[in-house]
């Protein structure tokens, strides 16, 4: 048995990204499809003392209306500074700060102009940090057949799969029988019940970046996710 699960890159997601990660057995990085604006790929929400606050890395996306994921530049260098210096501002209180900025701050000094590599290279990092030792592939690594689920349950059994594992969202598109009529087991992730952990700045929220976890929990983070069971150590 081999679960696969095939998901765009997001820049700094949330836990459940990453229990999703630590759950298969090969985890895809579909950064062949278009990108879209306004979306997880290139931001994401941090706590403050104001509420929720939009983390944004700035893309080139004019008259590039049609590009997937993998063709996005970044556009400039400054909002890596400003990045670091709200995270800075709003979790430098947290128990666990200087552990993750050890392996997070050098990320945002190495001047990134490809979106891709830059979540990549993130995604990565807390990995190796939680001890997650998922094999982390890209789409483009494989052929890509027509068809939105045709392709997905194609590019599951090219890896070797027998199990597609999907996010709840998918539902709306994915049509069941693409996997079915190949042999594969399509199964859904359940995001539900995630326990609160000590978080800063009033009531708890759940949707907001890992790193909100990771710097109020440090290596006490896997207590509040579903898979990820090893002791995390930063590597």
């Amino acid at each position: 048995m081999k679960k696969i699960a095939i998901v765009q890159s997001n820049y700094i997601p949330w836990k459940g990204y990453f229990d999703m990660i630590a759950a298969v057995d090969e985890f895809i990085l579909y950064d062949d499809m278009q990108f879209t604006r306004r979306d997880w790929r290139n931001r994401n929400q941090i706590k403050t003392s104001q509420g929720v606050q939009w983390l944004t890395v700035p893309v080139k996306v004019k008259g590039r209306y049609h590009q997937a994921i993998r063709e996005t530049e970044i556009d400039g260098a400054d909002w890596a500074a400003a990045h670091w210096k709200a995270l800075v501002l709003n979790y430098k209180k947290a128990p666990f700060f200087e552990d993750i900025a050890a392996f997070l701050e050098p990320i945002y000094q190495r001047g990134h102009r490809n979106l891709s590599a830059l979540n990549r290279e993130l995604l990565e990092s807390v990995c190796r940090y939680l001890g997650i030792a998922t094999p982390i592939t890209n789409s483009w690594d494989y052929i890509l057949v027509e068809g939105k689920s045709e392709r997905l349950a194609d590019l599951c059994l090219q890896a070797g799969g027998t199990e597609y594992i999907s996010g709840p969202a998918a539902r709306d598109y994915i049509e069941e029988r693409a996997f079915t009529e190949v042999g594969l087991k399509l199964s859904w992730f359940d995001y539900q019940g995630y326990p609160e952990y000590p978080q800063l700045w009033g009531g708890f929220v759940h949707g907001v970046t890992i790193l909100d976890l990771l710097f109020n929990c440090g290596k006490e983070t896997p207590a509040f996710m579903r898979y990820v069971a090893t002791s995390p150590e930063v590597g």
